[in-house]
């Protein structure tokens, strides 16, 4: 049949014709002016940020690739990293909140809210997954991934997206080496082979091997060349090595500088308006700077995603019920409970200060304590309208509180020590960090069209008539318009005030928790050991206050455990500079580089106490033919069900190299039980890159594999691996045990 509009492709696809074949006719058959709209957005660039700077983020979907006359419905871009950024849909906490969790059917279960949400408010492709590592917890969008180690980053990614596409199209960011905020638009990331293979992009391989529809590329250069415009990534990596089918979208405005060469470099459609290809592109098609192929190339990559995603697509959308929903509300309230992560919990009068027992009476002190806190004001931010605060939690789970803002530490001593126990809530909010939007090039601007095209303007101006309304939340009527400028943290310590106003508490109250709310780490040094109890609470979503209650009052029983590594001090880390032009990253740092130091961490990566105790025992390491697979138990052994995390690590030979978390299990035990847990770990996560042959070695050598509960903490058993993995015919040979170092 001859394929001519999106229905015959769709048919032929149904009677058997390859993805791939069909979107190329379809191509074919489209205009060259048609081929050319298909590569960014659909909107005019001058009137385009006019409706971005009023909000617009949050008024409706980015369309980009919609060809009416054959029946293209495009992409219609929202944001999600803790919710549909597009009308007032649940916030759920932010993904490094999630990350603590260590449960990726937990996360799953939160990209299908999402994507209900999102295909409620006309969205078909969300920006939702992001998994660019914590490199170093100053990092001002820390809290919109999952943490520092790519295996764990990269589980909870893939779940992220099986969820997301039962219903949209997933898009994985920022690709890659995105690990710093202010500088984004500037900073040149220098890194070898190696370590961006086995350490910046394994996470976005798995999420890839998941099969996400689409990647977003980075504002950053990489080695020298814009990360939008990166042959060597863009190509080379993805599409080449890794088989990537899907399409590659830039960051939002300056993604990309040069139209020809983000065209043959593999990116597919610059975002989100017709910004610098629509000036550009058809003067570097007419002097051979760029080809007509690299056009059809791109647009087939679009075309063919939506065939292969059409049933999930052409699905009824939700209906505008589903934002805030009963089941989602109660969804982000578990989330909230199960993300927060007990560090301190000592003993006063023979007994830990955690669980509260009922009918105590509670002093909930400052700033933090009686603000909704989501974190993010930038492309993270969710416009929800229902929101608690911390104390509006507690309140809702005991009936004798007092508040005080904390704002004279006098007067909240006074307040706390007329209290049973004293919780202090410190913190950071989208003020301290998060998303960047500073002064950028002025140059850049050239890049633009001068003026909009005049039937853009008039097609997206009436398009502006029929967007739903949106309300926007009163918490956010003194916040300025756009984007918040959080940027990186000057400081991993907490505000002075907070300090003061926590050693002033405990002064007064021997019974003091410390809630933090933060995106990544927080130095507690300085005042920690003045407080029997503290927990690290994030930003919590719109249930944050009752998810919160929950934990501290026992209803749920603490299993978060840190997706990163807390330092002693800032000294203890890597550096970080977050106004740099140039940068090296190299494969050391979190766990991995306080190991190599010798430096104990404050709290190690995977650390978490609970309500009750746990021991992982009979553990063995069995052989199979696809890998090794870790077994044991775990025994509860108090009085209440909870639930333990198990890491299974691999020492490799090379000294050179960092260890590798290689697989990873959340075992609920009932109270008193004993459970058991298999955790399956292929082969190839042992792997090394080889930089001559741009491929991986099969892992060879002595390796030791590591199971424990946190990083430094080793359980049993400790492995020998003989011989290359292609010569190994006897299973029973390639591991022997070791004696445990002494």
């Amino acid at each position: 049949m001859t394929i001519e509009t999106f229905d015959d492709a769709r048919t032929a696809v149904g009677d058997g014709m390859p993805v791939a074949d069909a979107a190329r006719e379809l191509v074919a058959a489209l205009t060259p002016a048609e081929r050319l709209w298909c590569l960014d957005g659909d909107a005019p660039t001058w009137a385009g940020l006019g409706f971005l700077a009023d909000d617009g983020y949050h008024k409706a979907p980015f369309a980009a690739a919609e060809v009416e006359r054959v029946g293209i419905g495009g992409i219609h871009f929202s944001d999600g990293p803790r919710g549909a950024v597009v009308g007032n849909a649940t916030a759920f906490p932010v993904s490094m909140a999630r990350g603590a969790t260590w449960d990726p059917e937990l996360e799953e279960r939160v990209g299908d809210a999402i994507g209900r949400e999102l295909r409620a408010v006309g969205a078909n492709l969300t920006g939702a997954v992001c998994i660019n590592l914590l490199r170093h917890p100053a990092w001002g969008r820390a809290q919109e991934t999952y943490g520092e180690d790519p295996h764990h980053v990269g589980e909870l990614g893939a779940a992220l997206t099986r969820g997301l596409q039962r219903h949209v199209l997933a898009c994985v960011k920022h690709f890659a080496c995105n690990s710093m905020e202010n500088a984004r638009f500037t900073v040149d990331i220098e890194v070898d082979d190696v370590a961006l293979h086995e350490v910046y992009l394994p996470h976005f391989r798995r999420v890839v091997d998941e099969g996400v529809a689409s990647v977003m590329s980075a504002y950053n250069s990489v080695n020298g060349e814009w990360a939008g415009q990166h042959h060597g990534l863009l190509t080379e990596v993805l599409r080449d090595e890794w088989g990537f089918e899907g399409f590659v979208i830039s960051d939002w405005i300056f993604g990309m500088r040069d139209a020809a060469t983000s065209v043959t470099a593999g990116l597919d459609i610059e975002m989100p308006y017709r910004m610098i290809r629509a000036s550009h592109l058809p003067a570097a098609l007419e002097s051979g700077e760029a080809s007509w192929a690299d056009v059809d190339r791109s647009v087939a990559c679009i075309v063919g995603t939506l065939l292969r995603f059409d049933a999930v697509l052409s699905s009824p959308d939700p209906a505008a019920a589903v934002l805030g929903s009963t089941a989602h509300r109660d969804l982000a309230r578990e989330v909230a409970g199960r993300s927060v992560v007990l560090l301190r919990n000592e003993a006063l009068d023979g007994a830990p200060v955690l669980p509260l027992a009922d009918g105590v009476r509670l002093a909930v002190v400052g700033r933090l304590a009686d603000a909704v806190n989501l974190g993010d004001g930038g492309s993270s931010d969710v416009w929800d309208l229902d929101c608690e605060t911390v104390l509006d939690g507690l309140r809702a789970a005991t009936s004798d509180v007092v508040h005080d803002d904390g704002t004279d530490p006098d007067r909240a001593a006074a307040v706390a020590a007329g209290a049973d126990v004293a919780v202090v809530v410190v913190g950071y909010t989208c003020a301290d960090e998060g998303e960047y939007i500073g002064s950028t090039d002025p140059a850049l601007a050239s890049l633009f069209p001068p003026a909009d095209e005049p039937d853009v303007a008039q097609q997206f101006g009436a398009w502006l008539t029929t967007i739903p309304p949106v309300t926007k939340p009163d918490r956010l009527s003194e916040r300025q318009m756009g984007f918040s400028t959080g940027g990186d943290r000057s400081s991993l310590r907490l505000p002075d005030a907070d300090v003061e106003l926590i050693g002033r508490v405990a002064a007064a109250n021997p019974r003091t928790i410390v809630v933090i709310q933060a995106g990544s780490a927080v130095i507690a040094t300085e005042w920690i050991d003045a407080v029997p109890a503290v927990v690290q609470a994030w930003y919590g979503g719109s249930r944050a206050g009752s998810g919160l209650a929950d934990v501290l009052f026992g209803t749920v029983n603490p299993s978060a455990r840190l997706p990163f590594s807390v330092p002693v001090d800032e000294a203890d880390l890597p550096p970080f500079d977050r106004d740099a032009t140039s940068f090296r990253y190299d494969r050391w740092h979190g766990w991995w580089h306080l190991g190599r130091t010798g430096t104990a961490a404050a709290f190690p990566f995977g650390f978490g106490l609970s309500y009750t105790s746990f021991e992982v025992s009979k553990v063995r390491v069995d052989v199979t033919a696809d890998g090794i697979v870790a077994r044991g138990e775990v025994t509860n052994n108090g009085d209440r069900a909870g639930a333990h995390v198990v890491q299974v690590s691999a020492v490799l030979p090379d000294p050179e190299a960092p260890p590798r978390l290689a697989g990873f299990a959340r075992v609920e035990v009932a109270a008193g039980d004993r459970r058991s847990f298999e955790i399956a770990v292929p082969l190839d996560r042992f792997a090394t890159r080889d930089t001559a042959a741009r491929g991986w070695r099969s892992p060879t050598g002595i390796h030791r594999i590591v199971v424990g509960t946190f990083a430094g903490q080793a359980i049993l058993p400790i492995f020998r691996r003989r011989g290359l993995l292609a010569n190994a015919f006897a299973f029973g040979d390639i591991f022997q045990a070791m004696p445990e170092p002494g």
